[in-house]
């Protein structure tokens, strides 16, 4: 184990099945008894199906359909596709990630297949590269660093058996957080220093992988799915140029904010900020975060176990920070730079993107509460709270950034945060409840509806790839 994030690798280690996927073949050729024959999508006036969102579950629904034969629009609010995948390029034309960044798990993962369609250049994250800094600026020895694993994994064995004994004895759920404290006390963890480094593991290796406090998530179920097994990778020319790809001959109208959805037996009627739309059926793809806001109208109302599972499931927070520099002055440190802070959650983690782009780049994370209130502050705060952070372990002579990108995902109307999670009350079956759709005419798919990968680009297009099929079964 290491000490740096790593998408619930150890979290998840007793799982040992692994879930076969559809890759790229499946979403050029789906397998149907329904085809439909294919028709140019130069221009589609009438659609058969209207998908509400270019991200990834969107366009996988799309193309799925669209290749099987039936008109597809799809309605987009931002003037861009790709929702949460979005490479910004503003920085001298360097492709950076400000949404999802890495591939979780390359073996037998969809995504996978589709870097290997398409001929796209991926690179492994190593977490074992990387130095982490006490408060001081001091590095965090070796022995250390090696009694801090060993606590960390006594007390995740102490977490899990607090929560089997609870699901064992039909107890409520309870936050993480209570087990946290109870593993603590039976642990007789009592040092200052020893909290201080443990806060860092919970927050680096919990709250960053699931965007959300322990105070939030659920006890019972905070480490439910599934997950690929092989290395993670990242996009060293962009996460967009998968998106791009799998949406170049779709319909795509963009600017469309969707106001209100009416669906009965006789079809659907989407109504945007610019026009009306009549299909046979919809795919709604939008965020967990915008569902929750209630700013779509249904009508009919949604049916009331959906409205209670949007409401229990938990939208989390995970924040960026690119601050680009003249030269790399932390050469050496390897992969990740992490930091152990008085405040939990104060920048526990730089990410060295020279080693990927071979541009001096340095990627700060902001996760859950921390992330929260650093949203609310301005950019000149925020780069000085992170230059705080590198000052004290590189000293106060290096350079301020140059420029900088800054991510606010809560504040942003069509997300209203990161992505998914189990919050204390909720379940999966309250994914598959979101999943499930009403009647033969709408539709949901999204990572949030996703019981196994959730919170993951291949989770939301494996959802994509569930939902079309639903549709051509219908025929």
């Amino acid at each position: 184990m290491n000490l740096f994030l790593k998408r619930r690798r150890f979290l998840q280690s007793s799982i040992a099945s692994l879930i076969t996927t559809l890759g790229c073949e499946a979403l050029q050729n789906p397998p149907s008894t329904h085809s439909r024959a294919a028709s140019p999508r130069s221009s589609v006036t009438q659609p058969d199906v209207i998908v509400i969102g270019a991200g990834m579950a969107g366009v996988t629904a799309a193309r799925t359909l669209q290749q099987q034969g039936y008109q597809v629009v799809v309605l987009e609010a931002r003037n861009r596709i790709g929702g949460r995948i979005w490479t910004n390029r503003s920085l001298n034309q360097i492709p950076l990630d400000l949404g999802a960044s890495w591939i979780h798990g390359i073996q037998d993962n969809p995504l996978s297949q589709l870097v290997k369609d398409f001929k796209i250049r991926t690179l492994p994250t190593n977490y074992d590269s990387g130095t982490r800094y006490q408060r001081n600026g001091n590095e965090l020895n070796a022995d250390r660093e090696e009694e801090a694993e060993a606590l960390f994994e006594r007390l995740l064995h102490q977490i899990a058996k607090i929560q089997a004994e609870r699901l064992d004895s039909g107890k409520v759920d309870i936050p993480l957080q209570g087990a946290i404290n109870q593993a603590i006390q039976n642990l007789g963890i009592s040092a200052e220093n020893t909290n201080r480094l443990l806060n860092y593991l919970v927050n680096a290796e919990i709250e960053y992988e699931y965007a959300a406090d322990t105070t939030q998530l659920s006890l019972l179920h905070w480490d439910d799915g599934q997950f690929f097994g092989g290395r993670d990778v990242v996009f060293p020319n962009g996460y967009d140029q998968i998106i791009n790809r799998l949406a170049a001959d779709l319909t795509i109208q963009t600017r469309q904010v969707v106001k209100a959805v009416n669906y009965s037996e006789a079809g659907v009627q989407v109504v945007t900020n610019q026009s009306t739309w009549q299909a046979d059926r919809v795919i709604v793809t939008v965020p967990l975060g915008v569902l929750k806001q209630n700013t779509i109208n249904f009508s009919p109302a949604l049916p009331s176990t959906k409205q209670q599972a949007i409401q229990k499931l938990g939208m989390g927070l995970l924040n960026k920070t690119y601050l680009q520099f003249s030269e790399p002055f932390w050469e050496g440190d390897g992969e990740f730079i992490g930091y152990i802070a008085e405040t939990k959650g104060k920048w526990p983690e730089f990410l060295d993107m020279h080693h990927y782009t071979k541009q001096p780049i340095l990627l700060g994370f902001s996760a859950g509460t921390y992330a929260t209130q650093l949203e609310r502050r301005s950019d000149t705060e925020i780069i000085r709270s992170a230059m705080g952070v590198l000052r004290t372990i590189y000293g106060s002579r290096i350079p301020n950034p140059k420029d900088y990108l800054i991510t606010r995902w809560q504040a942003d109307p069509f997300a209203v945060g990161s992505y998914s999670y189990l919050a204390t009350g909720s379940s999966n079956a309250d994914r598959t409840t979101l999943a499930e759709p009403v009647g033969d005419r709408l539709f949901f798919a999204g990572e949030a509806t996703s019981a196994d990968y959730a919170s993951t680009v291949h989770g939301a297009l494996l959802s994509g790839q569930r939902v079309a099929e639903q549709i051509v079964a219908l025929g």
